[in-house]
């Protein structure tokens, strides 16, 4: 699952490869995607290779090779043309190498009430944030008793920064899929549509503390047009 810039990026360089057979300098690439700094660009640079889309060739500048696109690109926007032009993300934008855009499993089950199949869609971040959403890998199949209503998918936790809130590295959390969330749930928060992490929510005035559960993290305070939520914990699975 990419990100919405890591597409914008993805399809900016591709277009570019192929007006002129020559992929655009990181400067060109920050100023396609408004971003502040390069270091953005690296970031996303390195996502989109981890998830097998691009490949960066050694000892040769400006050297990016596109792999593959994900096939359904062609169903989303193009990259803004106009700087500052408002791009927004959801957990089904793009599958990468699957057919057709992911999407969580309904929360229906039989008469009979049994089980329902909930899409593992990646990692996240409980510390330094990483890329949340990737591609569906799996699935874990869960009673609805663990369940609100609404729509469901999982995550598989890196890091330390929840243990306090009973959350540990490898522990996979059960996210129900939503925008809104109250001060002291624990949320997947993408911030500057780029990272995402686990953290509970605090609202202070105007602002978003993201809250750590390990004192060894500092919480992170953030203007609200800078975070969007992503969803809310409902349930964790711990594998022994």
């Amino acid at each position: 699952m990419l990100t919405r810039k890591q597409l914008d990026l993805l399809r900016f360089i591709q277009q570019r490869l192929r007006e002129s057979g020559v992929p655009p300098s990181f400067d060109e690439m920050k100023d396609a995607l408004d971003l502040k700094s390069k270091s953005g660009i690296h970031r996303l640079i390195t996502a989109l290779e981890e998830r097998g889309f691009l490949r960066r060739l050694p000892n040769r500048a400006r050297a990016i090779e596109v792999i593959r696109l994900p096939e359904s690109l062609g169903a989303v926007p193009p990259v803004p043309a106009a700087a500052g032009e408002p791009r927004r993300f959801t957990p089904s934008v793009v599958e990468g190498g699957k057919k057709g855009p992911a999407r969580p499993t309904a929360q229906a089950t039989d008469e009979q009430g049994r089980a329902i199949s909930i899409p593992i869609m990646g990692r996240i971040a409980a510390g330094t944030p990483i890329s949340a959403i990737q591609n569906q890998s799996s699935a874990i199949t869960l009673s609805p008793d663990f369940l609100a209503s609404g729509e469901h998918y999982a995550l598989e936790v890196r890091g330390d920064s929840m243990v306090e809130a009973g959350i540990l590295d490898g522990d996979l959390v059960v996210i129900r899929k939503q925008d809104t969330a109250n001060t002291g749930d624990i949320i997947v928060a993408l911030i500057d549509d780029e990272e995402a992490t686990l953290k509970r929510l605090r609202k202070r005035g105007s602002s978003i503390a993201l809250e750590a559960a390990n004192p060894a993290y500092e919480t992170r305070v953030l203007g609200p047009d800078r975070v969007q939520i992503q969803g809310r914990l409902v349930s964790l699975v711990r594998r022994y």
